[in-house]
């Protein structure tokens, strides 16, 4: 008979599984205002910041960070406090 685990498997796999920090456009913040937010709550350079800032404005949205829910919750988290619109995907 084989032993149950104590844990759902399902459970940690949702966890730990890979997610999307999206960033989406709002039309409100300039450009140097989301910039210096991706920098500062996301940890990115000048140029990556600048270069999702420009897909989040002409696409509508981006990926902005990959990795699990617990790596990417602090920068939503930093991005929502300064009214930007990101989410955990």
């Amino acid at each position: 008979m084989k032993e149950k685990s104590k844990t759902d498997p399902r459970i940690e796999d949702s966890k730990e599984r890979i997610r999307f920090l999206t960033l989406y456009n709002d039309d409100i913040h300039s450009f140097d205002y989301v910039i210096e937010s991706l920098m500062d709550a996301c940890m990115m350079d000048t140029i990556q910041a600048e270069q999702c800032t420009y897909i989040t404005h002409y696409k509508g949205s981006c990926r902005v960070r990959k990795g699990s829910f617990s790596d990417l919750k602090q920068m939503k988290d930093r991005l929502t406090e300064r009214e930007l619109i990101a989410r955990i995907e």
